[in-house]
């Protein structure tokens, strides 16, 4: 009889220990509406493919239990499954353990971070709060709590397409060329001498203009005569010497010109003159070049005077010196110089094409790449490329372009081993390692695609603007804005109304002469922010219209929460 009431009383100790064990934990799950939580941001943003929380939670007093441990687990639900974020134990002053301690008395505000990699069917979802306490061995699973609403991922809008950039050409269809000659006068005489006439220059200038008569890619431009007079003697007889001169000279070469039958020798206009009574700078360039003794202080003469005069006195005080000049610069310098211009002509357009394709043997490596930009379809420009591989093998422009259509046609394998061979044959050229960047971004390794476009610096906008897209996919916005800089791509829109500049944003998108539906649509979502529905809804008609698959998007696009159930979105999405 004894021994029943022990085992009775065991018992009624038992049963009253695990009551006030579930008493403790059923009072906190039935009490847990009075935590408060506080989502940061109220609606979760996706940025840099992942999604970031912060809660705030509020633990009022005498709620948390000493003896309870409790598990905290955020969970994303959406329609195709569920994503946890990383759970967070809290426990009672009178748990062992080395968890986050909650005072019964007072309660405690915790603050929690948590971040899970972006799916797509986040958009619309629901971020709920679900937590376990255990008391001893027992346990409880309290309900969910929803904190908050869908993703908005517009972030995600980026364009993942670079822009390369091409190996220019440096063709040029019409390229100044010119031919020299000297006429040397006696001193103080400005009369032409016969043994000047026939002297190795003029005689080369002869056989020149013969030649370029007969050339029908040459165009004749202009002859230019320059008479000069030596920096010895008076100012004013040097001047009208030199003037006699430059009559003289300007006489035999328009004699010279009509009797190789140029028309132009008879046009004035043809002709341009001028004359130096004073060659000092002539003077000082022959001196440089001599070895007449004393030259360095006939050149720091120069140097310390201006006056014409004073620089003639100071060089004849250097007598043996000067000697030497009057012997070996000055006769130099009592002349008339010829400078006949003439364009060469290159190849049209048309003989260019057809040159490219019949017989691009005909055309230089300038040429042949230049025919590749006059054609229209991407088959054309490869086709003209793959030729230039082959006939300059050791040009890297002829892979580099190559690459660069194939990568616009997304063979993104054939552009890289393209690049690759451009990038051997010029190593560290800042075109290639951008074209390189390119191709890794849009495979997705982004690290790898900014060391690229760093190698690339200097290249053209074309690196910035990649840089951009970089750092919109790091989720550095403001960096991302200063690459783009004044550029109006969608790009560049959208990176300042990820930093909330939204007029900045919706003139870019207002100056983007482009018609594609993006454009629409981020001007959908600079209305959504800004509270705009009649930007909202005009952009996202016109945006669907464009891409319907746009519809499917927009639906679930959390920037649009707001109208969601407006007559007229739903009119333009269904």
């Amino acid at each position: 009889m004894k021994r029943s009431k022990v085992i009775s009383l065991a018992s009624l100790l038992l049963s009253v220990a695990v009551l006030t064990s579930c008493a403790g934990l059923s009072k906190m799950k039935k009490e847990a509406s009075k935590i408060k939580y506080q989502v940061t941001p109220e609606v979760l943003e996706a940025h840099a493919d992942m999604v970031d929380v912060k809660i705030t939670v509020n633990i009022p007093a005498k709620y948390f239990n000493k003896n309870v441990v409790l598990v905290a687990t955020p969970v994303l639900k959406f329609d195709s499954g569920e994503k946890a974020f990383p759970s967070k134990t809290l426990q009672g002053e009178k748990v062992q353990g080395n968890n986050t301690v909650v005072p019964y008395e007072t309660g405690k505000t915790i603050t929690y971070t948590g971040k899970i990699p972006y799916e797509q069917a986040m958009r619309i979802s629901d971020l709920e709060v679900r937590m376990v306490g255990s008391k001893g061995e027992n346990s409880q699973e309290f309900d969910p709590y929803k904190v908050a609403d869908g993703v908005i991922a517009t972030a995600t809008l980026v364009q993942n397409s670079p822009r390369n950039i091409v190996g220019k050409d440096a063709f040029q269809r019409i390229i100044p060329e010119s031919k020299e000659a000297d006429l040397h006068y006696l001193i103080n005489s400005s009369d032409v001498r016969w043994s000047e006439m026939k002297g190795d220059d003029v005689a080369a200038l002869k056989a020149y203009l013969d030649a370029a008569k007969k050339d029908e890619n040459k165009e004749y431009k202009g002859v230019e005569v320059a008479a000069y007079a030596s920096p010895d003697g008076k100012q004013d007889f040097n001047e009208a010497l030199a003037t006699k001169r430059e009559g003289s000279s300007s006489k035999y070469i328009k004699k010279e010109m009509k009797n190789a039958k140029m028309g132009e020798y008879a046009a004035e206009e043809f002709f341009k003159s001028k004359v130096t009574p004073e060659d000092w700078a002539g003077f000082q360039e022959l001196m440089k070049a001599s070895n007449i003794q004393d030259k360095e202080l006939i050149l720091r003469v120069l140097s310390m005077y201006s006056d014409p005069e004073v620089r003639e006195k100071e060089i004849r005080n250097i007598s043996a010196a000067f000697d030497e000049v009057k012997k070996e610069v000055l006769p130099k310098l009592r002349r008339a110089k010829f400078t006949v211009n003439v364009d060469l002509i290159g190849k049209t357009d048309a003989e260019l094409k057809s040159l490219a394709v019949s017989n691009p043997a005909e055309l230089n490596a300038e040429e042949l790449l230049f025919a590749a930009t006059l054609v229209e379809s991407n088959e054309e420009k490869l086709a003209i490329y793959e030729t230039a591989k082959k006939q300059f093998s050791n040009d890297w422009r002829g892979f580099n372009d190559a690459g660069m259509i194939l990568f616009g046609m997304d063979k993104v394998a054939d552009a890289k081993s393209n690049f690759d061979k451009a990038d051997q044959l010029s190593a560290n050229n800042p075109v290639v390692k951008n074209n390189l960047g390119a191709v890794e971004l849009v495979n997705g390794n982004v690290s790898e695609a900014e060391v690229l476009f760093g190698a690339a610096t200097g290249a053209g906008n074309e690196v910035n603007y990649n840089l951009g897209i970089v750092a919109v996919k790091k989720a550095q916005y403001d960096t991302a804005v200063k690459q783009f800089g004044e550029c109006t791509a969608a790009n560049a829109a959208l990176a300042n109304i990820l930093v909330g500049k939204y007029n900045v944003a919706l003139d870019k998108l207002n100056a983007n002469t482009s018609d594609a539906a993006i454009i629409y649509y981020l001007k959908a979502v600079v209305g959504a922010r800004t509270d705009n529905n009649n930007l909202v809804f005009t952009n996202l008609e016109t945006a669907v219209s464009k891409d319907a698959s746009l519809k499917a998007a927009a639906k679930t696009d959390m920037e649009f929460a707001k109208v969601f159930e407006d007559a007229k979105f739903k009119a333009i999405v269904e």
